[in-house]
């Protein structure tokens, strides 16, 4: 595998491994702190295209001021081992300064999705996001990119992102990979107690709850997030993330704090009886 750290680096390996025509990586962009889910979606890219690329890279602008930024984890061995262990064939792991030289200043404003679910309790969150994936877009010039259906949020942002900007390039949506317990797999696992561990499991417990009783699912997960500190429980539609009635294919979504540590889960509505 080889590790570039700069611009001018990935654009001279870009150069020599998909000159002209040829067709750019299956690429998987992280933030490192690699995990089970991670894996699935370099397995995913693996599958999908000759080569893989993916990229590890912390971004501070989607941040706010207060969050875990300087305590996010960075397992920079750990996760090279592990993409080298799954084929990935190029790293692009840049410094901030690379990224956001001194006097950038222009930005990515998601629209209306940017203040829906996640945006609500993170202002400015799905502004970064979409500004450091049009970068990273823009440099890898990727065939297909891989993300992971827990960020469904994420998800919704960057397809209208795709498809309002015209990126060529296919966004590929893999399932959230779970704990035993059902826990989402989250590099942020790592912040809980065994009791907070425990008590996190309640998400994927209720979401369940609500596949099996979907007509009443706002009283299903306030009964069952009782107690708990809620930013949100609602169904929406998964590509405007409004809210929608119950319907096959509705995207049921949550969002706790446990202890101090944020957790996001969801999932979609199947096919029921009407």
């Amino acid at each position: 595998m080889q590790i570039v750290t700069t611009i001018a680096e990935l654009r001279q390996s870009l150069h020599m491994r998909a000159p002209g025509a040829a067709p750019g990586p299956a690429f998987v962009p992280t933030m490192g702190a690699l995990h089970a889910g991670h894996v699935s979606l370099l397995r995913a890219a693996r599958a999908h295209g000759p080569w893989v690329a993916a990229s590890l890279f912390v971004n501070p602008l989607q941040f706010a001021p207060g969050e875990d930024l300087a305590r996010y984890p960075r397992t920079f061995q750990a996760d090279c081992e592990i993409l080298q262990r799954e084929g990935c064939d190029l790293l692009f792991a840049p410094a901030p300064e690379e990224i956001y030289p001194a006097g950038a200043t222009l930005t990515i404003d998601p629209g209306p999705l940017g203040d829906r679910l996640d945006g609500i309790a993170r202002p400015g969150h799905f502004r970064g996001v979409a500004t450091i994936v049009a970068k990273l877009f823009h440099l890898m010039s990727p065939s297909a990119a891989f993300f992971g259906q827990k960020d469904a949020a994420q998800v919704a942002v960057l397809r209208a992102m795709v498809r309002d900007l015209n990126f060529s390039l296919d966004l590929i949506v893999c399932p959230t990979i779970r704990e035993p317990d059902g826990l989402a797999m989250s590099s942020r696992n790592t912040y809980l107690s065994p009791a907070e561990r425990l008590e996190a499991t309640r998400l994927f417990r209720t979401l369940q709850s609500v596949q099996r009783d979907p007509y009443n699912a706002q009283r299903v997960m306030t009964e069952s997030l009782a107690g708990m500190q809620v930013e949100y429980a609602a169904i929406v539609d998964k590509q405007t993330l409004l809210p929608t009635e119950p319907h096959p294919g509705a995207l049921v979504a949550v969002a706790v704090r446990v202890g101090t540590t944020r957790l996001i889960d969801n999932i979609i509505l199947e096919g029921y009886a009407q």
